[in-house]
């Protein structure tokens, strides 16, 4: 069979297992879902008004901090799932918490991964904002709080692209998820490591649904930006 032959004889095949309801297709699938919509959440209620700190305040060192924030976004995944590893290994101190090979190891470790990409790109939507907004605020007889909302919802397409792009970068992710999971199935195999372990055993068709339906969804995540986007904009 010919390399094009092979080919759209998978996407074919994989076709019929998504349509088919396939168990371990949505299993794997649920997982991912489950895993990085909760660390995405989590990522937003301490990376955004982090960020927004960030962007207001005035400190010492603050450069330092969204230098070291914006080189922590390229951070590796394995870098990343080896020291939280080294922190939750049995031999550990909070070993006894048996979190290794588990869902919540999954989200810590891509909790750590999204959040510098939460707070360095919420830094950077709420800095780039118009003056005007903050002073107009002011102005207008608005507390501190009372602003601090006034520029969030003025900068809030820029922030939703920030967790758009955290939910992005770890429902993709592979490092983490084999490290901290374990890959064990039907507990912790999400998308990225079925796709790793099924084409290393020649289950092409397999690995290909399972790229199929991660593409729909990133798909269906930045389509839905564009849309609030456009909605606001209306």
């Amino acid at each position: 069979m010919s390399g094009f032959g092979f080919l759209f004889e998978s996407i074919v095949n994989a076709f019929k297992l998504i349509f088919s309801g396939d168990a371990q297709v949505y299993s794997a699938v649920s997982v991912s879902l489950q895993v990085s919509c909760t660390s995405a959440v989590l990522c937003t209620i301490v990376g955004v008004p982090a960020g927004f700190a960030l962007a207001v305040g005035r400190f010492r060192g603050r450069q330092l901090v969204i230098t070291l924030l914006n080189t922590l976004m390229a951070l590796p995944t394995v870098v990343v799932g080896l020291f939280i590893y080294a922190f939750i290994t049995r031999r550990s101190i909070i070993g006894p918490l048996d979190l290794l090979f588990t869902k919540k190891a999954m989200i810590l470790g891509q909790f750590v991964l999204a959040l510098p990409i939460v707070i360095a790109l919420t830094n950077s939507a709420i800095s780039s904002l118009d003056k005007s907004v903050r002073e107009t605020a002011v102005t207008l007889g608005a507390g501190r709080l009372h602003t601090s909302f006034a520029m969030l919802w003025e900068g809030r397409f820029a922030v939703m692209a920030a967790v758009t792009a955290a939910f992005g970068r770890v429902i993709g992710e592979v490092g983490i998820s084999m490290m901290l999971g374990g890959n064990i199935a039907a507990h912790t195999r999400n998308i990225t490591t079925a796709i790793a372990l099924e084409t290393s055993k020649g289950e092409f068709a397999f690995g290909m649904a399972l790229g199929i339906i991660l593409l729909l969804i990133a798909l269906g995540m930045n389509f839905l930006l564009r849309y609030l986007q456009g909605r606001g904009e209306s």
